[in-house]
């Protein structure tokens, strides 16, 4: 019998189809996984060790996972906890649990991954030459690393394996790869190895492999050969097409997939309709790699940021919206250094016309003239007081200057008062970096507890 993996959705938070869900448990699954992070929506929630999502989106869905659960009576495992994985992410969503646990009556035992790495460690890594870059490469000393706010590594299989291995009901993990978690309990149960990765790299964003990306729930299949996979959605199907394009997702290379502890490669991959609604893949193969690694992400503060709205309606203003800008921009650094003695190094002042070419910028090649445009200002700095002062400064000027000296003062609109909003502290990712292991375990830590008692 083949290892079957219940995936719900790409990530919690995002929703899924609930009869689609009902269809999948129905199958009876040997395990259900879904992913609870990502660094899509860039380094905010690593650096402050939040989540994206909504607690109480997360909490809905969870529960319709946790109920799932007991009626199969099979493991639950939720992988990169809270966006980021950082360690107080996975007891945010253990807490959610317990409450879950509690109004459910249900008891439980629970496995915490952690994958939260202390500057001390990384330090080590780099003393003993046990780290490599990866492209594009960022610096990498001392300084910087003792400067993040949280630097988390991505587990594997092999540590899913081992939180699998404790017998606990739920598992919560750390930042772990997407794949981690759907291709650890195949790998356990002897299937073939590169099917298993590749399975887990084709179901990780739930039903966006299908021909209906939104239900969400897919069903995998890992058996000593290769894999099946099918939506659990009446109205999606998938194809090969579909299945094998997403090996581009997220991706630079379509035929490999670096993952902790080896290579998945799927240039002898071979995808075949066995019904309307089932593809079936063999062919994909694992390389074991000489040295067993995890990547690192991390992220620092590098200052505050402000940002200013307002709307150019005005058709004048509309059809010169980009010569008024470069106009005002001119303009306004002349008047902040005349009047807070600020030189272009102290701030930054970025300004995107929406509506024009505020995604693309300079590199925009199609011209349109919408019937309005918004005009956002960003103000970095390095305190969160000096890009208020510098936005309090502007503001005058971004509800009233003319696009020429010889003509009335125009009057443009601010969609809320006041027309600024302090965003609070900035950060980046500044780690793109593997460091080397002696054993898999070894940058990561178990621990179990009871839930709902």
């Amino acid at each position: 019998m083949p290892t079957r993996v219940l995936v719900p959705s790409g990530v919690l938070g995002l929703g899924f189809d609930r009869d689609a869900l009902a269809n999948g448990v129905a199958m009876k699954p040997d395990i259900i996984c879904i992913d609870g992070g990502s660094t899509d929506s860039g380094p905010f929630s690593l650096g402050t060790g939040t989540s994206k999502y909504s607690r109480a989106g997360c909490k809905s869905e969870w529960r319709e996972l946790m109920i799932a659960r007991a009626e199969l009576q099979v493991p639950l495992v939720i992988s990169s906890c809270g966006t980021c994985g950082s360690d107080n992410m996975v007891d945010w969503m253990f807490d959610i649990t317990q409450e879950l646990a509690i109004e459910l009556k249900h008891t439980l035992k629970v496995a915490l991954l952690y994958s939260e790495q202390s500057a001390d460690t990384i330090v080590a890594k780099l003393d003993s030459n046990q780290y490599q870059a990866l492209d594009p490469v960022f610096p990498l000393e001392e300084s910087i690393v003792r400067n993040c706010t949280h630097i988390v590594a991505l587990a594997g299989a092999e540590h899913i394996a081992q939180a699998l291995e404790s017998q606990a009901d739920i598992i919560l993990t750390g930042r772990a790869t997407d794949t981690a978690a759907i291709c650890a309990l195949p790998i356990m149960r002897g299937e073939h190895v590169g099917a298993a990765w590749h399975g887990a790299k084709i179901a990780e964003c739930g039903a966006l492999c299908s021909t209906n990306p939104i239900s969400g729930v897919i069903l995998l299949d890992v058996d000593q050969q290769g894999f099946n996979v099918q939506p659990m959605a009446s109205d999606a199907r998938c194809t090969p097409h579909s299945v094998s394009a997403h090996m581009l997702y997220e991706n630079s290379d379509p035929f490999l997939l670096h993952e902790p502890g080896g290579t998945l490669d799927v240039t002898q991959a071979h995808y075949e309709q066995t019904d309307e609604r089932t593809v079936r893949v063999i062919g994909s193969q694992w390389h074991e790699a000489k040295k067993y690694t995890v990547k690192l992400e991390a992220a620092r503060c590098t200052g505050y940021q402000s940002t200013i709205m307002a709307v150019l309606r005005d058709t004048h203003y509309v059809a010169n919206a980009r010569q008024w800008l470069d106009r005002l921009s001119d303009f306004l650094e002349k008047e902040i250094n005349t009047a807070m003695r600020l030189n272009s190094g102290d701030y930054s002042l970025e300004f995107r016309l929406i509506g024009v070419d505020s995604v693309l910028g300079a590199l925009e090649n199609k011209a349109a003239t919408p019937t309005e445009v918004g005009v956002l200002g960003i103000i970095t700095a390095n305190s969160e007081e000096l890009t208020e002062e510098i936005a309090k400064l502007i503001n005058p000027f971004l509800l009233h200057y003319p696009l020429t000296d010889n003509e009335a003062l125009p009057t443009f609109a601010f969609p809320y008062s006041p027309a600024h909003s302090n965003r609070g502290a900035l950060y980046e990712f500044c780690m793109n970096h593997v460091i080397e292991l002696n054993s898999p375990m070894d940058a990561f830590r178990i621990e179990t507890r009871q839930a709902g008692i």
